[in-house]
């Protein structure tokens, strides 16, 4: 009775899922046909609950048969959770007879009092080509195309000539004629009356040139487009924006691209193929050449403004300081925005005018861009830091940026807000102590000079310096200073020839304590940290054995130095081949406790080996 119970509430609850579930209408169809084919129309209703079905009026075709109806049903339960789903779908055939842009005729599904409608997606009829015999004779035969757009390319026989018009591919160009640094969408489409299986090929280095590719989100599709009284099966294959870097007329060489065609071979025997001997298909390969194209590049407009940022596109500024209330020393960042499209990744940064008293920094830059058909789209923000020295309030000017519009063919300045910035007295001794700001300092620098008001010192005429006890004094204690400096540097030198014989003697017990933290980290199974302090042993226990300063720790020096140390070449290679070790190991595969338990054997062996060759 309680089981009874359980089964009725669970479908009460997928009915009631099913009625107040959204409803919604997908329609199925083909995006280009050709004249005289066969294809089919469907709308997905995801329930089957509809009280009424209705579709608009057919253009441009001619209704074979239709609607079928089909109903599917489905139910899955995960980790407990039971989730059920149902379609009805309502089919219509359809003959193609005239050529043009059409809609498919939207449809209305009335299901539990409400009324749904589809949309109405276009689609092109193709006027009937040489390539849509194969499509003819299929349609001839009753049978309905359904398949995809490659199934219409044509399969050549083994040994038929590949020709120029069988597959080719066309270069177009969003402008021919462009300003300095404007964005150009090159397009490389596939025209192919073949089966293309593969295609290779990129575009080559580029003098003259920035050049940035965009980025494919999904397998190419292929389309049909009629083209010089055929049927061609097409696809773009690739798009690259580039930004011209010099006047004048340009060009972008041609592109070789190597195609893999897929022929029929109809003399096989299917015998020999069932048992290994032969294919039913061979692949040939073709080049493919994409055609030059020439550009002309125009200078932008002289004389250029002196703020002129080399930017070239539509863009915006905007900034933000933080804090605007600070005291002495302490740091504040502006923040400029600058975002729009164009070159944005070529622009340089906004210059900041930032009050006389302020230490200022070298802003630091982040970008956050996309490739786009009209070029780079996104911002780039620059952060300038800066720090007051002195207690007041100080205006800071509007940051301009100035770019180039090439729509307009003009120069437009925008610019940022005005800000005031109060600064209060700091800890620090820069502060302004004595009431007097820097400018004041340079000002009174510049001007007359404090009048002096104290009784002057006078001089004997008959008074000499030569041969006096002042003048013996002098010369005393200039020879005392020159023989104190002698001794000083002297023992300057000792001192540094005995810092560096500890250093050489104390190398093995420092590189044994650096090898026993590995050893520790090693047990922690922390790579990345095990691997810096093995090399820091290596490279510790060179630079203190050879007294090689840190700026001049090279392999290439640590080599030749053990070399005219008479070390073993064996003994080198293995030291060598061990920092190459650690440099690679946290990228390699495997085990990484094997790989660290392996580099840390190795370190120690070569150590002592060193060790024992000193």
């Amino acid at each position: 009775m309680k089981k009874n119970r359980i089964v009725i509430l669970f479908s009460l609850l997928m009915v009631i899922r099913t009625l107040t579930a959204q409803v919604n209408v997908r329609v199925q169809a083909p995006s280009e046909v050709v004249e005289g084919d066969r294809f089919r129309v469907s709308y997905v209703v995801n329930t089957q609950d509809i009280d009424d079905f209705s579709v608009g009026e057919f253009q441009g075709v001619t209704v074979d048969f239709g609607p079928s109806t089909s109903r599917s049903s489905s139910y899955s339960m995960v980790n407990g959770k039971t989730t059920s789903s149902s379609s009805t779908t309502f089919t219509y055939t359809l003959s193609a007879h005239t050529a043009g842009s059409y809609h498919v005729p939207a449809a209305t599904v009335t299901s539990g009092g409400k009324t749904y409608k589809s949309a109405s997606p276009a689609f092109s009829i193709l006027p009937a080509g040489s390539s849509s015999k194969g499509a003819s004779q299929q349609s001839q035969t009753g049978a309905a195309h359904s398949g995809t757009q490659a199934d219409r390319m044509h399969t050549q026989n083994v040994g038929d000539k590949i020709t120029g018009k069988d597959l080719f591919i066309a270069v177009t160009a969003s402008k021919r004629k462009v300003f300095e640094q404007e964005a150009v969408l090159l397009t490389y489409k596939l025209y192919t009356l073949v089966n293309v299986s593969s295609l290779e090929g990129k575009m080559p280095e580029l003098d003259g040139f920035h050049v940035q590719e965009l980025n494919r989100q999904r397998q190419p599709e292929l389309k049909m487009e009629h083209y010089n009284g055929k049927n061609y099966g097409t696809v773009v294959w690739s798009q690259y924006v580039v930004f011209p870097q010099q006047t004048g007329t340009l060009t972008i060489p041609e592109i070789k691209y190597e195609a893999t065609v897929v022929q029929q071979n109809r003399s096989a025997d299917p015998f020999d193929i069932f048992f290994g001997g032969g294919s039913m298909v061979q692949e040939v390969r073709k080049t493919v050449i994409a055609p030059a194209v020439t550009l002309q590049v125009e200078p932008l407009p002289s004389p250029k403004p002196e703020n002129y940022s080399g930017a070239v596109g539509k863009f915006n500024i905007s900034a933000t300081l933080t804090p605007q209330s600070l005291k002495a020393n302490d740091a504040t960042t502006l923040r400029v925005t600058v975002n729009g499209t164009g070159n944005i990744k070529l622009i340089k940064a906004p210059q900041v005018d930032w009050p006389k008293d302020f230490e200022r920094y070298d802003p630091k830059s982040e970008e956050h861009t996309s490739i786009g058909p009209s070029g780079s789209t996104g911002k780039i923000v620059f952060d300038y830091i800066a720090v007051p020295r002195h207690k007041g309030q100080y205006d800071l000017t509007p940051v301009q940026f100035c770019y180039f519009d090439p729509e307009a063919k003009q120069y437009r300045t925008l610019q940022t807000e005005a800000y005031t910035i109060d600064v209060t007295q700091g800890s620090g001794r820069s502060s302004n102590s004595s009431g007097l700001s820097k400018e004041d300092i340079q000002l009174l620098n510049s001007d007359i000079r404090y009048i002096q008001t104290s009784e002057p010192t006078y001089l004997n005429a008959d008074s000499t310096l030569f041969a006096s006890r002042r003048y013996w004094a002098i010369y005393a204690a200039a020879f005392l200073t020159f023989f104190a400096t002698i001794v000083a540097f002297r023992r300057r030198l000792a001192l540094n020839a005995d810092v560096a014989r500890r250093r050489t003697q104390g190398a093995n017990k420092i590189a044994n304590r650096r090898l026993k933290a590995a050893r520790r980290i090693l047990q922690q199974n922390k790579p990345e940290a095990f691997y810096d302090e093995a090399m820091r042993a290596l490279w510790g226990y060179v630079a203190d054995k050879l007294n090689i300063p840190t700026a001049q720790l090279t392999k290439d020096n640590v080599t030749q130095q053990l070399q005219q140390k008479n070390v073993q070449p064996e003994i080198i290679s293995l030291f060598v081949q061990t920092l190459d070790e650690c440099e690679f190991a946290r990228f390699a595969p495997g085990d990484p406790a094997a790989n660290m338990e392996n580099i840390y054997n190795e370190a120690a062996q070569v150590i002592t080996r060193l060790q024992d060759a000193f």
